[in-house]
């Protein structure tokens, strides 16, 4: 028997395009970056530039991931509903609580239904609050290294508060570390995104594509 779904439209085209950029910045970071950290050379040869152009990518990736997240930002203060920063912070609220508590039931495989949502489930966007913090860090640190090579320029004044508080190493080591923890989170969404479509079959990955998603009630 066929039941009837009712379609959604939730994710608006800026916060697709913002998870794209950020999906092909990472990547492009994240090879870039292991050659930064690993550097080599062909030898005394024009090829030596190589390194260079490595470093470039990186900083014009860095670029983009950084402006992606800061319009990601300024989106969740004039997108629809399922954009907005107060999704992000599902614990604030009794009802946000309970959703929470119903996700994470069915997580800990004590429920067998997993609860229907319309947008992020509640346990996803508490993540996502600490990924955001976490690419701040990320952009941060970053940026605080890339600046070095200038300390009169603006962008290395701008971010003395951070020469204040880590060394050179030490911004070094939370950007590498800071590496791992969202490529350790990228294997989670993936997983958590391909659990989900199966599960509530309601186009949980087509919808970050087309920005649909298909339930069988109606909006709350």
């Amino acid at each position: 028997m066929h039941e009837n779904k009712f379609k959604h439209y939730i994710w608006e085209l800026p916060v697709r395009c913002c998870h794209w950029i950020n999906v092909a910045s990472i990547v492009t970071l994240v090879v870039t970056g292991f050659f930064i950290g690993t550097p080599f050379s062909f030898g005394s040869s024009a090829s030596d530039y190589v390194m260079g152009w490595i470093r470039f990518v990186h900083f014009v990736a860095a670029y983009a991931f950084a402006v992606s997240v800061l319009s990601r930002l300024l989106w969740s203060f004039i997108g629809n509903r399922y954009a907005r920063w107060r999704e992000f912070l599902p614990f604030l609220t009794v009802k946000g609580r309970e959703k929470m508590v119903k996700m994470l039931r069915y997580y800990m495989l004590i429920d067998r239904q997993v609860p229907e949502t319309f947008g992020h489930n509640p346990m996803a966007t508490t993540a996502y609050l600490v990924l955001f913090l976490l690419y701040l860090l990320m952009i941060l640190t970053g940026f605080s290294l890339y600046a070095e090579h200038a300390p009169q320029g603006l962008m290395h004044k701008s971010l003395g508060f951070m020469y204040a508080l880590f060394s050179s190493q030490g911004m070094r080591l939370a950007h590498h570390l800071g590496m791992w923890f969202i490529l350790g989170f990228v294997v989670n969404h993936v997983y958590s995104a391909m659990l989900m479509d199966i599960k509530e079959h309601a186009g949980e990955i087509s919808s970050i594509f087309s920005g649909y998603k298909f339930t069988y009630k109606k909006e709350d």
